[in-house]
């Protein structure tokens, strides 16, 4: 395998967010671990606050920069922000860092590293899964949020740009992002790909295969689905083909470093991260509901929308069902990019069960997901190519390109305060980095068409509806 390749591959699982550094680094002491609400209490509780813990701090990746290359990140972006950056503090200017790539603090106060990063306590900082799955929403950092912010592929960029400015050797996700696309537009990550790359090199007892030729698979952007519908589930992924288990989130720590040995040691690691993950649950709406509105809403949702999407509330069900993709009409880029063969060797490998876990390979199109707390899980459908509530139900108005603004949050149509536009800014467009902030539905593998059944609602009905999906 080709030195660039290999670099890729092991890289990989640093760029959708694994769970922490390389195993040997020290784990920082955490201070805080969000409450675990809607497990048993006990010894379960105990569970998720350790699973937290490990995934903020305990190392299984490699680092990916460190400090200094941090600090100077400003020294490389284009010249009016550099200037801002110059003159500001050294607290403004690590807003401002966080701001552009989408990094957090930690809720209850700045630490070294940000909220997706570990800090190796050696001065490095090291990805976890709060990297894609935990974010902002109207400014409030949610757990397990889709990061709508992140902005891998340039903090990539320009993390390598400083790195050869300062003759520091570059890692393996600074030469494997300039082989694959980590994501095309803000907010989004190629994960797909990656999952396949990382797997096609393993045997079902996870066994690296480091000569096999790299096969070709195809890139798209998604969009992080929110980590409190994970309870609610029994199968993973928008088309439902993999099983629910721990393992399955274990899959992007699939180094070259990282041996069978070591995922059969972590997995009781994974078990208390996942005790986490079905801690979570879905944020309250934090602004004005209109209540008999609502109420009318949940009639005109039961009668329409139930038998895809599940019902709330006491005796609530979610069905969990898997919609054609002739039915749901939306992109199938992401369906076809997983082969019946791929989903079978997942299905054959360590992280089923060596088959005791059955696989869906031939899914016929994508699972309609829960709804609880959707206003804080835009942008909407799978690849997030939908930016409001308002625009999914209207479907021949939906913008043909739209950007975000940081921490807005529209309450009218609820979702992401946007800017609709036709074009790209021509004073954008050649800006590759400033290019990423505008969501295409033109492009490959982004179109925001599809999922018309709101069409069929008179506007009475579907402003119900969403003042209805504000209470879930």
């Amino acid at each position: 395998m080709n030195s660039l390749v290999r670099a890729w591959v092991v890289c990989l699982p640093a760029l959708i967010g694994g769970a922490g550094a390389s195993a040997e680094t020290p784990a920082a002491a955490s201070t805080e671990t969000p409450p675990a609400k809607g497990i048993a209490a006990g010894a379960a509780e105990m569970r998720a606050a350790r699973g937290f813990r490990l995934l903020t701090t305990k190392a299984y990746l490699t680092p990916d920069f460190d400090q200094e290359v941090f600090d100077r990140l400003y020294t490389v972006w284009d010249f009016p922000t550099r200037r801002q950056a110059e003159k500001a503090t050294p607290v403004e200017r690590r807003r401002m860092a966080f701001a552009r790539y989408g990094l957090t603090e930690y809720p209850d106060g700045p630490r070294r590293t940000a909220l997706q990063y570990v800090d190796d306590r050696a001065g490095n900082w090291v990805m976890n899964c709060l990297a894609c799955h935990t974010g902002k929403v109207a400014g409030q950092v949610i757990y397990g949020a889709p990061n709508t912010h992140f902005a891998l592929q340039t903090l990539t960029e320009e993390v390598r740009a400083v790195k050869q400015v300062l003759k520091k050797p570059l890692t393996h996700m600074d030469k494997g992002s300039l082989l694959y696309p980590l994501g095309g537009s803000v907010g989004t990550t190629n994960a797909v790909a990656f999952g396949q790359i990382l797997l096609w090199y393993r045997d079902a007892d996870l066994k690296f295969l480091p000569d096999r030729p790299l096969p070709s698979f195809t890139h798209l952007d998604e969009d992080a689905p929110p980590w409190w519908h994970y309870r609610r589930k029994s199968r993973l992924y928008i088309d439902g083909f993999a099983p629910k288990d721990c393992r399955a989130l274990m899959q992007f720590l699939l180094i070259p470093r990282n041996g069978p040995e070591k995922f059969n040691e972590w997995e009781r690691d994974f078990r208390d991260i996942e005790a986490w993950i079905e801690s979570l649950e879905p944020p309250k709406y934090p602004y004005p509901i209109d209540r008999p509105l609502a109420d009318a809403g949940r009639v005109v949702f039961e009668r329409n929308c139930a038998d895809c999407h599940g019902t709330y509330g006491a005796g609530g069900r979610y069905p969990e069902k898997n919609i054609p993709i002739d039915v749901i009409g939306t992109d199938d880029t992401r369906l076809k990019a997983l082969s019946v063969d791929g989903r079978r060797r997942y299905g054959e490998s360590w992280f089923a069960h060596r088959g005791k876990l059955p696989v869906v390979a031939d899914p016929a199109g994508y699972v309609a997901p829960p709804l609880d707390g959707v206003w804080a899980s835009a942008p909407y459908l799978h690849n997030g190519s939908v930016p409001t509530l308002a625009d999914l139900f209207t479907s021949d108005t939906r913008p043909v390109v739209w950007t975000r603004t940081v921490d807005g949050f529209d309450t009218e149509r609820v979702g992401l305060e946007a800017t609709r536009l036709t074009e790209i800014p021509a004073d954008e467009r050649d800006d590759i980095r400033r290019r990423r902030h505008y969501f295409d539905t033109r492009l490959p593998g982004k179109s925001a068409a599809g999922h018309t059944f709101p069409d069929a609602l008179d506007a009475d009905e579907k402003r119900a509806v969403i003042e209805y999906l504000k209470t879930l």
